[in-house]
Parts: C-alpha cells; sequence; structure tokens
C-alpha cells in the first residue's frame, strides 16, 4: 500500500487541484485511465470548436448572398481541419505530459482505477490510499438499448474525432447539443446528414423559442425528424438502417446511411470506479451524489465536474475545482454558487443561454417578467440581413434580479456573456445596462432591448408575441 497526502481521479478540471497540490507540497496521485486533459481537450469543447468554426465561415459565405456579397466555396478542406485538430490537441497532451512528468511531488498512474475501500484504490494491481479524494472522472457517452445496435458499427462523441475521411450520408441518433454541433459541422461539408429526436423539440434542454429558431435554420441543411421512437437499427451494405416511428401517427420509415452517430446523453463513470467500496453513493446514471460544498457521502471524498450530473461543462468543472480546492484546504466551507452558469451550443445558430429557463423559473416558484427582441430589431441585425437572431430574458417581478438569459444568432456566446457579468454582480439587476449607453448600431443594443420590452406573461391583457 502506498500512501500519497490526496488522490485525484481525473485529469480534466482535477488537474487544477492536481497542481495547486503539487505546488503546495502535497505528494499526489493522479488517476487517469485515458488521454491526458480529459473531455474538454479530447473529445469535447477543444476538438469540436476546431470543427464547428470552419463550418460557421461556409454558412457565413453562404449567407452572404442576402447582403449583396456573392461568393463561392472553392473546397471545405477536411484533411486540413483533421490536421489542425490533432496538432493542437496532442501538443495540449504533451504538455500536460511534460509538466506532470517534471513535478517530483505528482505521481501519475495512467490507468484505470478502482475503489477497493475507504480512500483506497486499486490502479494496475497496485494499491493506494490519501486522507483526501477527489473524483473528477468524468462521463462518457450513454449507448441507449435500441434492438440491433450491438451489431451495427456507430461514433460517439469519443471516437467520432478519429475518423480519417468523411462519410458519404450520416445520420445522428439524438438531438442534443451533441447531435446539433456535429450536424451542423457535417452538412456544411456537404455530408447529407439525418438527426432523429425522441423528444418532440431539439435542444430540449433550450427555451422552446431558441429550440424552434434552430430547428428551423439548422432545418435548411440537415433533415431533422422530432417526437420519433428508433425501433431498431441493422447493417446495410456498407452502411446503417435505422428504423424511425412516428410517436403521433405509428408510422415506421427506414433511414439508411453510411455512417451512425449516437448523440444519446451521457453517463457518468461512477460504475467504472466502483465507487461503493469507499462509501461513496452514486445514481443508476453513474453521477456521484454531491452536497453544496461539493462533499460525497464519504467523508475526505469530493467530487467535481461531469461525474456529478450536475452541470456537464468544463468552465463550471474548473469553477467547482476552485471550490473544492478552498473547502479542502482552507478550514473553511463555501457552498457552489449555481445561479448564473453559462453554457453555449455552437451549433447553427450558435445558442447562448445562463441561468433559469422560463418554465424552470415558474416551476421554482418566481414570479417573473419576460422580454423577447429580434436581432431584426436593430440596425445591426438589418445589416447582417439577419432574419432568425432571437433574444428571450427572464426577470424577477418586483426586485428586476436577472433569472435567465437565452439567445440563438450569430454571437450569441458573446452576446449572453454581457448578461452573465450583471448576475454576478451589485443586486444582480438589468438597471446598469438601462444606465449604459449601448455602442450604436452594434448586436449589444438587441441585448437591452429585450430588458426594454419586459411584459408580464400572466397579465391578461398582454399577448404573447412567440
Amino acid at each position: 500500500m502506498e500512501n500519497f497526502d490526496l488522490i485525484v481521479i481525473g485529469s480534466g478540471a482535477g488537474i487544477n487541484i492536481v497542481s495547486a497540490a503539487a505546488s503546495s507540497g502535497m505528494k499526489v496521485a493522479l488517476v487517469e485511465s485515458g488521454p491526458l486533459g480529459g473531455t474538454c481537450l479530447n473529445r469535447g469543447c477543444i476538438p469540436s470548436k476546431m470543427w464547428t468554426y470552419p463550418a460557421d465561415v461556409i454558412r457565413e459565405i453562404e449567407d452572404a448572398a442576402r447582403v449583396g456579397v456573392h461568393a463561392k466555396l472553392e473546397k471545405a478542406d477536411f484533411e486540413e481541419v483533421r490536421r489542425r485538430t490533432w496538432d493542437l490537441v496532442l501538443a495540449d497532451r504533451h504538455n500536460m505530459a511534460e509538466a506532470l512528468s517534471d513535478d517530483p511531488n505528482v505521481r501519475l498512474f495512467p490507468a484505470s482505477g478502482r475503489f477497493v475501500g475507504d480512500r483506497a484504490l486499486q490502479v494496475h494491481g497496485q494499491h493506494i490510499r490519501a486522507p483526501k479524494v477527489v473524483i473528477s472522472a468524468g462521463s462518457r457517452s450513454y449507448v441507449p438499448d435500441i434492438p440491433g445496435l450491438a451489431e451495427v458499427p456507430y461514433q460517439t462523441s469519443e471516437t467520432i474525432f478519429e475518423i480519417k475521411s468523411l462519410p458519404k450520408s450520416i445520420i445522428f441518433l439524438g438531438g442534443g447539443y451533441k447531435s446539433c454541433e456535429f450536424a451542423h459541422f457535417f452538412s456544411a461539408f456537404g455530408v447529407p446528414s439525418t438527426i432523429i429526436q425522441r423528444n418532440q423539440r431539439l435542444v430540449p434542454e433550450e427555451e422552446p423559442e431558441i429550440s424552434f429558431v434552430v430547428r428551423k435554420k439548422l432545418g435548411e441543411h440537415v433533415r431533422i425528424f422530432t417526437s420519433q421512437y428508433v425501433t431498431g437499427v441493422r447493417r446495410s451494405g456498407n452502411g446503417v438502417q435505422v428504423v424511425r416511428k412516428d410517436a403521433a401517427t405509428g408510422e415506421e420509415v427506414t433511414e439508411e446511411a453510411e455512417m451512425l452517430v449516437l448523440g444519446t446523453g451521457a453517463r457518468g463513470n461512477a460504475d467504472i470506479l466502483n465507487v461503493q467500496a469507499a462509501g461513496v453513493q452514486a445514481s443508476e446514471m453513474g453521477y456521484v451524489e454531491v452536497n453544496e460544498y461539493l462533499e460525497t457521502t464519504a467523508p475526505g471524498v469530493w467530487a467535481l465536474g461531469d461525474i456529478t450530473g450536475r452541470h456537464l461543462f468544463r468552465h463550471t468543472a474548473n469553477y467547482e475545482s476552485q471550490v473544492v480546492w478552498y473547502n479542502m484546504t482552507s478550514g473553511q466551507r463555501t457552498p457552489v454558487d449555481e445561479h448564473a452558469i453559462p453554457h453555449a451550443v455552437y451549433t447553427y445558430p450558435t445558442v447562448g443561454s445562463v441561468g433559469l429557463t422560463e418554465e424552470m423559473a415558474r416551476k421554482v416558484g418566481y414570479k417573473v417578467l419576460v422580454g423577447f427582441n429580434r436581432y431584426a430589431n436593430v440596425a445591426k441585425g438589418n445589416a447582417m440581413a439577419d432574419d432568425h437572431g432571437l433574444l428571450k430574458v427572464v426577470v424577477e417581478k418586483g426586485t428586476r434580479r436577472i433569472i435567465g438569459a437565452h439567445i440563438v444568432g450569430k454571437e450569441a456566446d458573446l452576446l449572453v456573456q454581457q448578461i452573465v457579468y450583471l448576475m454576478n454582480s451589485g443586486d444582480q439587476t438589468y438597471l446598469p445596462m438601462g444606465h449604459s449607453q449601448v455602442i450604436h448600431p452594434a448586436l449589444s443594443e438587441a441585448v437591452a432591448g429585450a430588458f426594454a420590452r419586459l411584459v408580464d406573461p400572466d397579465d391578461p391583457g398582454h399577448v404573447h408575441h412567440h
């Protein structure tokens, strides 16, 4: 049995804790069964943005005709995109490996670990133990129970970045953010793409109005079927057949494509780690239970990031790593603040969102005011010939505190960030925006305008425009 001061499982956001601990002189064991850098670097945020940005450029070239610029796409070079992606990922991975091997306080265990007792793990036949353990072992693609799926080849977000060439056609199962980002990329690069979604909405975690816009615009380039049950898949020649059944009509249709991609959600990795041996409770979907201090049910064991199943974003995991480090070392405890967690979906068009949706806000018991605005209502949106950009803001009635903001359209990720800052300052109202001069004509005017249009959706005199 080898003893350490700290064991960290997972090298995504867990690496933040490893470096803080090593700098403070602790002896750290880092257990990592996959490539260094976790999901974000190897099969998430970073490679997917190396793919979706070129796709954005392609759509921009096409959309330019609306403003009188007629340009032609000469070539979309997948080989070049692939090379740029892997150059970046492998360089980052290499730099992490060097930094770890140069640090005398850190020992890397490049293998899968399993708990064998209280704060004790077995890695590669070796037993290690520490008074403090941080579980940041992430999540993986959820593979649904679909008849025939085990017999056909399919890709997940873990494998898709390794493809060497574009398929002739592609089907995505699931209509969440992964499928919408990948379908944006493949369709822009000329691959006929189909999304089959069980929910009646695309990106169903977003506001219905936002989902509607994504469906309409992405649907100009991708075949999208919602409210569908997949009743079976099977091989067909050098491709795959998918049988989808319409939830309303019961009609069954067979779709065929060369490549099948699962975008059917995620599950946590707690099962692989055998966490119950350490007294750590986890859900059936493999997510570790934590309290507001990110403590698990076992003393001295914390968890952060995707494996908690709360918010599967790298920036949130980075924030949580700061909370865990503080709670582990300061002698005090601070709870996680989850009131203004932002995210973006890099599909066509981009989605940017923070806080609660209108429906969630009402469920929690807020009395709300809601404001809508369109890019087309401001001069810059007109200059861009934007026909779809939409903003929806949700504010608490009375206090004017911002509860949520949801944007779809160009630069939605940047526009929503303006609201994130307001939600973390002063009394969290939109008043500073109301008191500010807004550059004219910039898209920021559309954000300020959404708050200028607040109405009470429960007021019978008010007609709700979607």
